[in-house]
């Protein structure tokens, strides 16, 4: 399987898809792509608008892009792309979509074929095995929290354990020690804006200039760098 799975979009103080955009073109590699592209986590941003501003990213970087909304034949559409991209909001609303349109099942088996797979904040959720670890509000119901298992352990994406003076709330950390009290077999990575995790077959690397945080059950969370061969993960 290829995986490019990108904690966010955007840094701030820069533009759209601009600090991934050379990890993109060095996953996608040479020559015009035919992107099919899921917008179904907006939820403030129309889908169209969406599809128009991810289509021009990727178009300057010499692809076309449709998407899924925009035909009504999106599995037929999904079935003969090149490459899959799934954006990022909300995870809720986007694994809903993803279930009651039938692309879940549809998109694992692509990819676990070989077709390239993208996906931003909650693009990168819907890759692992639940959505039990974005940090969205739940504002829906989806039918089901599983998700699409392309890879076996958990992302937490936008990941910080910054802890504002005077906030008496949980941590970032502590809300993932949480979540292995209840998931205790479960691996989480915590992914800092600015990093990504990229797949190629059984290996698995860091992107970015940031460590990871990884969190397991039973140990103490520690730092996963840049360079560092992670393939260990693909086996949790």
């Amino acid at each position: 399987m290829r995986l490019l799975l990108l904690s966010n979009s955007t840094n701030a103080g820069e533009g759209y898809l601009a600090w991934p955009e050379p990890h993109i073109r060095a996953f996608l590699g040479e020559g015009s792509k035919r992107i099919f592209f899921v917008p179904f986590a907006g939820l403030r941003l129309s889908w169209d608008e969406y599809a128009r501003r991810v289509r021009e990213r990727f178009s300057a970087m010499g692809h076309t892009l449709q998407a899924a909304h925009e035909t009504r034949t999106p599995l037929a559409l999904a079935a003969a792309a090149e490459v899959l991209v799934v954006g990022g909001g909300n995870s809720f609303q986007l694994i809903k979509e993803l279930h009651e349109t039938g692309l879940a099942p549809l998109i694992r088996e692509r990819v676990r074929s070989g077709v390239p797979y993208i996906g931003w904040s909650a693009g990168a959720n819907v890759a692992c095995p639940t959505i039990r670890t974005t940090n969205d509000m739940p504002v829906l119901e989806p039918p089901s929290l599983s998700a699409m298992g392309l890879v076996p352990f958990q992302i937490n994406p936008h990941f910080t354990d910054a802890h504002p003076p005077g906030h008496a709330g949980e941590t970032r950390t502590e809300r993932l020690l949480e979540f292995l009290e209840a998931n205790p077999t479960a691996t989480v990575v915590g992914l800092p804006e600015g990093t990504a995790l990229r797949r190629e077959g059984e290996r698995l690397s860091l992107i970015g200039s940031k460590p990871a945080r990884l969190f397991r059950k039973g140990a103490e969370p520690r730092d996963l760098w840049p360079g560092e061969n992670l393939g260990f993960l693909l086996g949790s």
